[in-house]
């Protein structure tokens, strides 16, 4: 029986590698080397703060005479006042233009504030029906997805405190995986007017802590980009061919065996 040809093993092998091949697959977001990432304004005071934006769910009290009967029940304790002071919590949504419907105020426009700019602007609203209004608001439902650089691994990070920063919440994902670029962490960021933006920064040296204290906002996602492991994986992928190969010229050299 003829031997298979070396151009015959070959040709397989690169159809196998084409068809099949799972080298760095699980790497996502590929940028070109002159890709343009959008600077983060560091120096911006928005950049330290929560910002708020649409489909946000805000937790919100509001009180006269600067927030003195909200003292006044917790001084005064006990399970009923407690139990007041919670029903006077409501959680309203701001939509996708932006807006929030209100009591008193029906829709006003919230998205692009910083926490306390919307607290202040509701104050001077409400002055026209409350003697020296006191408005409390707390974002509930945020959370940032973290890719912490494995490949296919990723963790939704509630935003429990609203100054979370990008450091906390690589850490609440466990930090850099094994394989993770530290030179090599993208955001992505959506903002108010619909818009995404992109950037990248470099943490693998003392350098990059300036970028550590910046304030993750809702739905963005941090993505820590993989090491690519061309040698291990290209590895996986032969193993099966080459088990193929081993096996199909064991099996021709058993039957020109009985043959001869």
């Amino acid at each position: 029986m003829p031997q298979p040809s070396r151009s015959l093993v070959a040709a397989l092998l690169v159809l196998a590698l084409a068809t099949g091949c799972t080298v760095n697959r699980n790497i996502m977001f590929k940028t070109p080397l002159d890709y343009n990432f959008e600077a983060f304004p560091d120096s911006s005071s928005k950049a330290k703060a929560l910002i708020l934006q649409p489909n946000d769910m805000l937790m919100f009290r509001l009180f006269a005479n600067d927030g003195f009967k909200m003292i006044d029940l917790v001084s005064e304790g006990g399970t009923r006042e407690a139990a007041f002071l919670n029903r006077i919590t409501f959680t309203y949504t701001i939509e996708a233009d932006g807006l929030c419907k209100l009591p008193l105020l029906t829709r006003v426009p919230l998205a692009g504030k910083t926490l306390r700019e919307a607290e202040l602007f509701l104050e001077g609203l409400y002055a026209k029906y409350y003697n020296r209004p006191y408005v409390q608001l707390m974002v509930s439902n945020r959370r940032v997805v973290v890719f912490p650089g494995g490949g296919g691994d990723a963790i939704v990070v509630p935003l429990e405190n609203n100054n979370t920063t990008l450091l906390e919440a690589l850490a609440r994902a466990g930090g850099l995986a094994t394989r993770g670029d530290a030179r090599r962490v993208k955001l992505f960021r959506h903002h108010a007017d619909g818009s995404r933006t992109v950037h990248q920064f470099d943490l693998s040296d003392i350098e990059g802590l300036k970028h550590a204290d910046i304030v993750m906002q809702g739905d963005d996602v941090l993505y820590v980009q993989p090491n690519p492991e061309i040698a291990r994986e290209a590895l996986q992928d032969l193993t099966p061919i080459i088990t193929l190969l081993t096996s199909v010229v064991l099996v021709i050299g058993v039957i020109r065996g009985f043959s001869r």
